[in-house]
């Protein structure tokens, strides 16, 4: 393993650490507490369905690779065994937590309650629910008469349920119910005291009916564990030349279904005789990642807990940019000037509003687009439906192989194309990751450009949680190249020529790397001549070997190194030999830092940069990108302004380092800045 390269994957469940940090601090109000808790289950969820199945597939190819005597390099076991004991230790961390806020919810007069704890008229209550909501929607499987296991969903929670007689410890049978959380919901508000709020899950409310439920087998005695699995998440796609993409696309989304189990998360206090039966029947073994756990599992759902909290702490306001406000058109004020909006700070509407002129504006002929992931009642598409419909061509690059979001997607490219839009479904073993917009129109026989060039989704539902960018620009020379993108996308069999041809525009996988190589080379020169230089990355990910070997020659080199990067962070830069070390954090706060921004030099020879792409292997080589350099001064300043106030962040900001430590940012700074406010006060004054 490179001493100076930290394995991503571990460098990744630090990041998830951070998030759990989150919800150990209780300075964080406890809505957000939970909601962390909520947001490192998902994390983890996904981290297994991805990389963990990634990590076993390459195990399997070793395997193959030893067989005909080819070279191994690093065991991705080891790997997987430092995963493994790295979980387990988060897990007692997150069991921990989760009984302190327990405790902090009955300060609060919330009360979570089980079967057990329940009231004579919650009974009432809880028996009159469950055959009235959920009755219709379970259905046990009697596990022990069938021949084969029954196919249990990914994202699913499971109940492992025993029968017993309470005069024969013989006779018994095992039983699985799939908890109906997507049907039903989670929680269940239940009747309380005045003054109090006290909530029920919903497994609770079948472990109490268990009686009712099995009472034609004739036992008395019920108990029931929750368990889940994470499966292989890898779509794989088959050669069949007669197949289209689509189809290939969702034959795939169905054997995904049937992946390979690759992790089974249990509550340790289930029986050992149904424990050991469960893993003999699913065909798991001891490197099947076998998590024990609490009594709760599938946290992802506590990311929307029930609102029964006093004083609603969290909500934070939205501003309008100043130069969008009065009614005042978008489109006129793009198609006079650049306009950069910061997300969630500022409203995503003026998107939205943007795409709605276009589709009314008779003068309008085309809008052409990317979409990686939309919001699950998306206006963007409401917008572009209806332009289609005032006869505007609009093209849509939808991205099919965004993970997780193919299904909708999917169903997107059916609904759009009903409509008459063009869908633009990618390139082979590519995805598209840009973040583009362009909007065509004619007046008196002149055509005029505008759009916008963004870090992050097309997702009005994001936008109010991920911190991203958005430069909207009528900018000749960036339209330009908007259009080779988009001549690219349309026409790809014709080669990559249209990429080749972007001049303002830096694209992936043409030559970002090689231009951001060329930018970090130009600021070593600077440095050699012991002139004043600089360096600042923010990023989702560092992970590029080529672009960090280059960062330690500038840092090597005296180049004034800062890096901000979210989750993924793999240079070993701190060593005794470097005279300056760089600044490298991460913020982990209310909301998810997702922008992309990237400064080079200092003064006037400053170039300042925001992405689509992070500094990572697969966003440089296999996916298009777009990287968009800021010529308005007045932007270029504010920007500037932004990232310098998160380089001051001492309560929010964690130090990365090759111990993976963790330990807040401690600046020379007395006072506390925690940035995520403090940019909402700057952009509130701007």
């Amino acid at each position: 393993m490179n001493k100076y390269l930290i394995p991503r994957d571990i460098s990744w469940l630090s990041f998830n650490a951070r998030v759990l940090q989150e919800a150990a601090d209780t300075s964080v109000p406890l809505p957000l507490r939970i909601r962390f808790l909520g947001i490192f289950s998902n994390n983890l969820d996904e981290f297994f369905r991805v990389r963990v199945a990634t990590l076993k597939r390459m195990i399997e190819f070793e395997e193959k690779r030893r067989k005909m005597n080819m070279h191994v390099e690093e065991s991705p076991q080891k790997i997987l065994n430092k995963i493994q004991s790295t979980v387990l230790q988060q897990q007692n961390e997150f069991n921990r937590i989760w009984k302190t806020i327990l405790v902090e919810l009955k300060k609060e007069k919330i009360f979570l309650k089980d079967e057990k704890q329940l009231t004579k008229e919650q009974q009432l209550f809880v028996k009159k629910y469950f055959d009235e909501q959920v009755r219709s929607n379970v259905i046990p499987l009697m596990i022990e008469g069938l021949q084969q296991m029954p196919y249990l969903r990914d994202k699913s929670i499971y109940l492992a349920v025993t029968m017993h007689k309470k005069q024969s410890a013989y006779k018994h049978k095992y039983a699985l119910i799939e908890v109906p959380a997507k049907s039903n919901g989670r929680f269940i508000l239940l009747p309380s005291k005045t003054g109090e709020k006290h909530i029920i899950l919903l497994e609770d409310i079948i472990r109490f009916n268990l009686p009712y439920i099995f009472s034609y087998f004739g036992f008395d005695d019920f108990d029931a564990w929750i368990f889940k699995v994470t499966k292989d998440a890898e779509i794989d796609l088959d050669n069949d030349v007669t197949t289209t993409f689509v189809e290939k696309m969702e034959k795939g989304l169905k054997n995904r279904r049937k992946g390979k189990p690759v992790r089974f998360a249990y509550d340790k206090e289930m029986d050992s005789g149904l424990l050991e039966y469960l893993i003999t029947r699913l065909n798991l073994n001891k490197k099947s990642n076998i998590i024990p756990g609490g009594r709760i599992h599938n946290f992802r759902h506590f990311m929307d807990f029930p609102n029964v909290f006093k004083a609603n702490a969290t909500k934070r306001l939205t501003l309008t940019h100043p130069l969008l406000k009065n009614n005042i058109r978008v489109t006129e004020v793009v198609q006079k000037q650049d306009v950069m909006l910061h997300f969630p700070y500022h409203s995503f509407n003026p998107i939205i509003d943007m795409l709605r002129e276009a589709a009314m504006d008779e003068t309008v002929v085309s809008i052409k687009i990317t979409a990686y992931r939309l919001a699950e009642n998306s206006k963007v598409i409401n917008a572009l439906i209806n332009a289609a419909r005032n006869g505007k061509q609009v093209v849509v690059m939808l991205e099919l192989k965004a993970r997780f979001d193919e299904e909708a997607n999917l169903e997107w490219k059916e609904i759009l194309e009903q409509e008459g839009v063009k869908v633009l479904l990618g390139v082979p073993r590519m995805k598209i990751h840009a973040k583009l917009c362009i909007i065509k129109k004619r007046e008196k026989n002149r055509t005029i450009q505008y759009g916008f060039v963004s870090t992050g989704n097309l997702n009005e539902s994001t936008a109010k949680v991920y911190v991203d960018h958005c430069l909207l620009t009528a900018n000749r020379n960036i339209m330009a190249d908007m259009n080779r993108i988009f001549n690219y996308l349309e026409h790809w069999k014709l080669g990559n020529h249209p990429l080749k041809l972007c001049k303002t525009l830096i694209v992936s996988p043409i030559d970002m790397r090689k231009k951001l190589v060329a930018l970090i080379d130009r600021e070593i020169k600077v440095a050699k001549q012991n002139k004043p230089t600089s360096i600042i990355i923010k990023g989702n990910s560092l992970s590029d070997e080529v672009l960090i070997n280059h960062l330690r020659k500038a840092i090597d080199a005296g180049v004034d190194v800062k890096l901000m990067i979210r989750g993924i962070y793999c240079p070993v830069f701190h060593h005794k030999k470097n005279k300056s070390n760089p600044i490298a954090i991460s913020i982990v706060d209310e909301y998810l830092e997702h922008g992309r921004v990237m400064i080079f030099g200092v003064e006037k020879s400053m170039k300042v940069f925001i992405s689509s792409a992070d500094w990572m292997v697969r966003n440089l080589d296999h996916r298009v990108e777009a990287a968009v350099e800021l010529t308005n001064s007045n932007i270029k300043t504010e920007l500037l302004n932004i990232i310098n106030i998160q380089l001051q962040d001492n309560v929010k900001a964690r130090v990365l380092d090759a111990d993976l430590s963790n330990d807040y940012f401690v600046s020379n700074q007395k006072k506390k800045h925690r940035s995520q406010v403090e940019i909402f006060e700057y952009l509130n004054k701007v």
